[in-house]
């Protein structure tokens, strides 16, 4: 009597293996946004005469073009041609949720950005308003780029707290208090009539570095964000690292000193309490009163100012010490150190690039680079629109 298959119609026929290697195709160009033929090769394992005959029926379907790249290629040699996924009917949108404003975008899925709004409100304690707001900005951002709502793929949703990607909520209550509870996920699905994936912010800068930035052709990489707060983006075998509850990554609330300053996170002496932004205005603030930003410190420690400049040196080390411990545990081969202090450059990083090496492993010490990310306003809207693209699938190219 003959067994029965538990294969799926047509699983393990040569048509259903090219179709499958098309889609991997179409994934490494979805997420790369421009790509050469030997990048996917070597991104997906097939072969380069495999990959050079489907790129060819692509090109013939006008679902890829090719793009000349006029600058010499990293490896040294010749400019080449490269690769860009073209669906020009479809877009993805982006919404980035800060403390204090809402960004918007719409890209197309050749990772161009069609239109950009922002909108400055109190998103901490507004969080009705902050979604209705974004859900208007997305509309209009539609409108501009020329994109109906029936071609949208999905949105990319950036919030500046730990995510609980099972419930769809915020997932401390202390960072955004007035989110507590609130599905996210659901309310701006009921708002805008698509798909939604919600991620935190520096999941997203890692994204965003990932795809465009200092993190792009790395796949083993940490992205740090020291502003107001501390936190890491973990790339690991090209994949965001997000842990069992969506938490992995808070390098700000790593204990330094069991008996320094009391954390909002309840704990004593963690990173942020004297590595982030309100900790370093603390630091230099003004007897006088008068206030100041932390962009402010940063331009006055380029200007010489010496507290500053002190102020942000000790920041660059304490997150040094806190990041040799990560070196050790997920061994990157690059930190990528991003946020708004990340414009005081190797006043913070050299710091950082210190701690390292007297605190890390010699063997993982020596294979990281400390390098300034590409973007810093507009990282997590990017990441947004990257984490969009990585989960669309286009009716055109789908599976």
């Amino acid at each position: 009597m003959a067994g029965t298959s538990i294969r799926g119609k047509g699983d393990g026929t040569l048509g259903w293996l090219r179709e499958r290697n098309r889609e991997r195709v179409i994934g490494v160009l979805r997420t790369q946004g421009r790509t050469s033929q030997a990048d996917i090769a070597r991104a997906t394992g097939l072969s380069r005469t495999t990959v050079s005959s489907l790129v060819a029926e692509l090109r013939d379907s006008s679902l890829v073009f090719e793009v000349d790249v006029k600058e010499p290629n990293v490896r040294g040699g010749r400019p080449g041609v490269q690769l860009v996924l073209q669906d020009s009917s479809s877009a993805v949108v982006g919404i980035d949720f800060g403390h204090s404003h809402v960004l918007v975008a719409a890209a197309d899925l050749a990772h161009n950005v069609l239109a950009e709004r922002r909108c400055e409100l109190d998103v901490d304690h507004n969080a009705e308003e902050a979604l209705d707001a974004s859900a208007r900005l997305a509309v209009e951002v539609l409108d501009e780029a020329g994109v109906q709502r029936k071609n949208v793929l999905g949105a990319g949703i950036g919030i500046p707290g730990p995510v609980d990607r099972a419930r769809g909520t915020v997932g401390s209550a202390t960072i955004l208090p007035g989110w507590l509870g609130l599905r996210i996920g659901a309310e701006m699905e009921k708002r805008l009539g698509f798909a939604v994936e919600i991620e935190n912010d520096a999941n997203l800068g890692a994204l965003a570095e990932l795809t465009w930035g200092s993190g792009r052709g790395c796949a083993n990489f940490a992205y740090i964000k020291v502003a107001t707060g501390v936190g890491a983006g973990l790339v690991v075998d090209g994949s965001l690292l997000r842990g069992a509850s969506g938490t992995a990554g808070e390098l700000g609330h790593t204990t330094l000193n069991e008996s320094g300053a009391l954390c909002y996170c309840g704990n004593r002496g963690c990173l942020e309490t004297v590595a982030s932004g309100p900790a370093i205005l603390r630091l230099v603030g003004r007897d006088e009163g008068e206030s100041l930003t932390l962009g402010g410190v940063i331009e006055l420690a380029a200007q010489g100012d010496v507290r500053c400049r002190r102020a942000i040196s000790d920041a660059g080390r304490e997150i040094g010490v806190a990041v040799a411990g990560l070196c050790n545990l997920i061994n990157p081969e690059r930190i990528v150190v991003g946020g708004l202090l990340s414009r005081a450059g190797d006043l913070l990083l050299q710091p950082i690039r210190d701690s390292i090496r007297r605190y890390t492993v010699l063997a993982a010490a020596e294979c990281v680079d400390v390098v300034p990310a590409t973007f810093v306003e507009r990282a997590e809207l990017l990441g947004s629109l990257a984490l969009a693209i990585r989960r669309a699938k286009p009716s055109s190219t789908a599976p």
